[in-house]
């Protein structure tokens, strides 16, 4: 393992480092270790969070914004927001702190053999992706960030984005104190996307926990999180291992990458694609394996992030892009959904015994 106190290569990081590398970034570590196909990259440690931070005026001014806030007076908190965050990036990154940024990310660029490496720019807060509380998606992330002051100006963003009005108000009403939590930054190798979305390992509808639910979408799976489409969906059964619904939705929108404009951008999908499942059963079966897995592993349901890279055969292009506990059913005990019905054998025992009920009688 490497002493530099600011990056934390994927393969370093585990859950007992989450409070240098955050949830997400832990998750993906353990993913790494548990044998799952991960896209390769490093984590931007909350040391460095702390560093920009000190090297700036104190914390004193960060509470002076936030004290005494009420969590649904919304126009108080769009106010303290933007006040942090203008003044965050007013803060210039310490010299240490963004030479290690710069030689990781040109280590990460070389050993995948592309000059100005495509990455995902990943915030990754200590208190994000955690059982008992929802974090995510309350700050940044950046796709298709190319080069490495890009990569700096990114990571200034993700740090910014711990202070979103919504990120604010949640760990208001959730009783965690705004010191309590730091943020890190995933930098991760972008997967050039044909298809990607979500995975949950029970039905998210009735809490089913011997189904697998699957959502996809063409390109990136930003429209899948942000809602953006109506993607496809798939329900396997785990036990089985068989496909019980493949329903296939109109998908008007794509997030794809733009190699001239080098970042990624929304477009409309031909429509010939629209209406196409846009995952073939060896994928969804594959994707249930990996949801499989992730479960054993944490020995929880699971809300997984995934895409198939256009790049690569099948079954090395399906991936891991987070990892998090699923909190609504998992709450609860796991209950029956499904009640059998009565088989044709149960209708002549049933027969047989009412005949002998009635000779006894």
């Amino acid at each position: 393992m490497s002493d530099e106190p600011y990056i934390l290569w994927f393969e370093h990081c585990d859950h007992a480092q989450i409070a240098r590398v955050g949830g997400k970034n832990a998750g993906l570590g353990a993913m790494l270790r548990a044998g799952v196909r991960v896209p390769p990259g490093f984590a931007i440690t909350t040391d460095a969070y702390a560093d920009f931070l000190c090297h700036s005026a104190s914390r004193e001014q960060l509470q002076h914004w936030l004290d005494h806030l009420d969590p649904d007076d919304l126009p108080a908190l769009d106010q303290a927001s933007r006040a942090i965050r203008q003044w965050m990036s007013q803060i210039p990154i310490p010299p240490p702190v963004e030479r290690a940024i710069r030689m990781a990310y040109e280590r990460l660029a070389g050993e995948c053999g592309v000059p100005d490496l495509p990455v995902a720019v990943r915030s990754s807060a200590t208190a994000e992706d955690l059982p008992d509380a929802s974090f995510a998606g309350q700050q940044d992330t950046t796709l298709w960030v190319r080069g490495a002051s890009s990569v700096m100006l990114r990571t200034a963003i993700c740090w910014s984005s711990l202070f979103t009005p919504r990120a604010i108000a949640y760990r208001m009403k959730m009783g965690y104190g705004h010191g309590r939590v730091l943020i890190s930054v995933g930098v991760q190798k972008m997967v050039n996307a044909r298809t990607a979305g979500v995975m949950f390992t029970l039905n998210p509808a009735n809490g089913d926990r011997s189904t697998i639910a699957i959502e996809a979408s063409w390109g990136l799976g930003e429209t899948v999180v942000a809602g953006m489409v109506t993607p496809d969906n798939f329900l396997v059964d785990r036990i089985c291992h068989a496909i019980l619904r493949r329903t296939a939705s109109p998908k008007l929108l794509e997030y794809v990458p733009d190699p001239v404009g080098q970042r990624a951008e929304m477009r409309e999908v031909p429509a010939e694609r629209q209406q196409c499942l846009c995952l073939s059963d060896a994928e969804v079966l594959e994707l249930a394996v990996l949801g499989n897995c992730i479960e054993g592993h944490y020995r929880r349901p699971m809300d997984i992030e995934w895409a198939i890279d256009a790049d690569l055969p099948f079954p090395a292009n399906v991936m891991t892009l987070q990892t998090r506990p699923e909190t609504v059913w998992s709450r609860q005990p796991p209950r029956r959904v499904v009640t059998p019905q009565p088989g044709a054998l149960d209708y002549v025992v049933a027969n047989l015994l009412a005949g002998v009920r009635t000779r006894k009688a």
